[in-house]
């Protein structure tokens, strides 16, 4: 978790091809991996005009401040690491994956979308259209109430082109849109918040196959729909491995151990996320789709914290219940005393120490953690 790439730097995939380096990535594991991100310093130069973010409560930076929804993180103690240690509505102690990734390229975080200040130059730098409990499948997160789900994220993206046209013109617009890069992050509340989720109707209509065929024909649809928008450089995340999560740990686990089956649903997903990437980048002209294997990034942390500097794998720094796995991080919660020890915030969410670590792998990483392109050799293809 090789497929050919389109027309777009052919000569970087034969790199790739001529030195095998997946083979060499599974004999290193991810030692290299993690000397990468101690060795490489931070990239300040800007790389490209703007990011823009649509995803989940994994890079949700405030959305859903603005829609009423029941999942929420502007509350203590989220934001304890952050900027004067407040809530922002990440969900989060610290910094997103999607912040981090910001840093790494030389660009501001992108604010959120219904934010009442991103209007005019605000959006000239990127937007975050994230929203907590948002997923592929309109139904997903019906349990929080409110929540942005991937299509709706594509409508207020269609909307904030037009507002680039206004300042950029139709010429400027495209060509900022085709030069600036995207971050998805999709597919962990269309499990958990929706098949996996306990009284959930999903998997009697559908079987654990069938539903994966689902989610993946329905995700095809809404990257062709990005790509007519403009997008050109957009990179897909993997699934983590949601057995591992403190979350369905504390519901599903005796052992207080990863949850296989689940995790299984997971990689299954990825496969054909990865086949989708490919299919797209030979469908699409000019289009340079990336898959981020988060799952496998993560999964080296689980298997070996203290080698990554982390104590604790399977509880959440912050949280209620077993392992804090059983409610998210409210100002009651249980609260850890060490948070750079813990490679999960609450019972979802990874910390701050964590998306430091992720993050560069999507700039600088090898091809087991991101196929086909680093994000430095993206910035350079046209």
């Amino acid at each position: 978790m090789q497929f050919l790439i389109s027309s777009c730097s052919f000569a970087t995939l034969w790199q790739y091809k001529k030195y095998n380096f997946v083979k060499m990535a599974r004999g290193l594991h991810f030692c290299a991996f993690l000397l990468l991100l101690v060795w490489t310093p931070a990239t300040t130069a800007q790389l490209f005009p703007a990011l823009f973010i649509l995803g989940d409560s994994l890079v949700d930076n405030g959305n859903n401040n603005f829609i009423g929804s029941l999942a929420f993180a502007n509350i203590p103690y989220n934001g304890i690491d952050y900027i004067n240690h407040l809530p922002t509505g990440r969900f989060c102690n610290g910094r997103t994956v999607a912040d981090r990734l910001a840093e790494l390229i030389g660009l501001p975080p992108a604010p959120p979308y219904l934010s009442p200040t991103t209007i005019g130059s605000a959006i000239l730098k990127g937007v975050n259209f994230a929203s907590g409990a948002g997923g592929i499948l309109d139904s997903t997160g019906a349990n929080y109430i409110n929540r942005i789900s991937f299509n709706k994220q594509l409508e207020y993206f269609s909307r904030n082109k037009q507002a680039l046209i206004q300042q950029l013109g139709v010429n400027g617009a495209d060509d900022f849109l085709k030069k600036s890069l995207y971050f998805l992050m999709f597919g962990s509340n269309d499990y958990i918040n929706n098949y996996l989720l306990s009284n959930s109707q999903t998997p009697k209509q559908y079987s654990p196959s069938q539903y994966q065929d689902l989610l993946i024909s329905t995700y095809s649809r809404q990257l062709s729909t990005l790509y007519n928008l403009g997008a050109k450089k957009i990179v897909v995340s993997a699934v983590g491995p949601l057995g591992c999560i403190p979350s369905q740990i504390n519901q599903r686990s005796q052992s207080d151990a990863c949850v296989d089956y689940i995790n299984n649903y997971i990689v299954s997903f990825n496969a054909a996320l990865k086949l989708l990437v490919a299919r797209l980048n030979q469908e699409l002209p000019d289009a340079i789709f990336v898959y981020s294997n988060a799952y496998d990034s993560v999964m080296a942390l689980i298997n070996n914290p203290a080698q990554y500097g982390f104590k604790v794998a399977n509880a959440g720094c912050c949280g209620v219940g077993r392992l804090n796995g059983q409610l998210g991080c409210i100002p009651l919660s249980n609260l850890c005393s060490n948070r750079e020890e813990y490679i999960f915030w609450d019972p979802f969410h990874p910390t701050d120490a964590v998306n430091r670590l992720l993050a560069p792998a999507l700039v600088n990483g090898t091809p087991d953690q991101i196929w086909p392109f680093n994000i430095k050799q993206l910035a350079s293809s046209s």
